[in-house]
């Protein structure tokens, strides 16, 4: 019997999590791509473990990887995203904060989606309808909730609107710390956080997130989770500009809304 998209997803976010497992605290390789970022050796052997899990499943299908680019003709539509290492740094500094994360795009939507923490051995995933975290072996559905007040704000360059919402600034602004506790950890495992009520939001700035490798599962997951999504211009990612607000409900969200409307104000 054939697996299913979104067991496909998980096997393969599974299997690149377990290279990750192996490779923590290695000396390894660096391989630098831009001016203070880089990839390491359990990046690139993580991502080729999950695109050889990939391509024997689904061999028609596009891949777009973080350290190996798009591959594959994708002629029927379906491309999976991956991000075989969500906090190289953090890795890197061997501190237990990262993701795996794989999504499959069918179309303009990501139909399922996996994101691992390779740690805590606990796997966020979402066949488009629901969301859950399998910890155990069994499956527990992920109920967003703003009861932390923490909010992880994205600290990490580049800062396409530095002009109208800069994190760094909210961190400081005393109508967002009357309200929650700012949180920093650098890893997209913090948007899957948001979904299952770990964190009251997360906040970040940046160009297409929907169909980056790095967001594209963790979005999904809280979309799925039934989070509120849109950008920094509060619009729905599909028809809104910049960035990136997930919170788990309307009355979070409004409020960081107005936080960063201030900003640019």
């Amino acid at each position: 019997m054939s697996i299913t998209d979104q067991a496909l997803a998980v096997e393969a976010a599974e299997v690149g999590a377990a290279v990750v497992r192996s490779r923590y605290g290695s000396a390894l390789t660096r391989v630098m791509k831009t001016a203070g970022d880089f990839a390491t050796a359990a990046d690139v052997e993580a991502e080729r473990a999950i695109l050889d899990v990939l391509r024997a499943a689904r061999p028609d299908d596009a891949v777009v990887a973080e350290e190996s680019g798009r591959t594959g003709a994708g002629d029927n539509g379906r491309t999976w995203l991956v991000d075989p290492l969500c906090g190289t740094l953090n890795f890197a500094a061997r501190t237990m904060l990262a993701s795996v994360n794989v999504a499959l795009r069918v179309g303009a939507d990501v139909t399922v989606a996996a994101s691992v923490d390779p740690f805590a051995d606990e796997v966020f995933w979402t066949d488009g309808t629901a969301a859950y975290v399998r910890g155990t072996g069994t499956d527990e559905r992920l109920v967003p909730s703003a009861e932390s007040t923490l909010v992880d704000l994205n600290l990490d360059p580049p800062f396409p609107n530095r002009d109208v919402f800069l994190a760094a600034r909210m961190l400081t602004d005393e109508g967002f710390l009357e309200q929650f506790r700012p949180r920093v950890v650098s890893t997209s495992l913090a948007v899957a956080w948001v979904a299952a009520g770990r964190r009251a939001a997360y906040v970040t700035d940046r160009h297409d997130l929907r169909n980056s490798v790095h967001f594209a599962a963790g979005i999904a997951l809280c979309e799925a989770a039934g989070c509120v999504v849109t950008g920094l211009d509060g619009h729905p990612l599909r028809t809104g500009g910049d960035g990136l607000v997930v919170a788990a409900d309307e009355r979070t969200h409004a409020a960081l809304l107005t936080l960063i409307r201030k900003q640019g104000s």
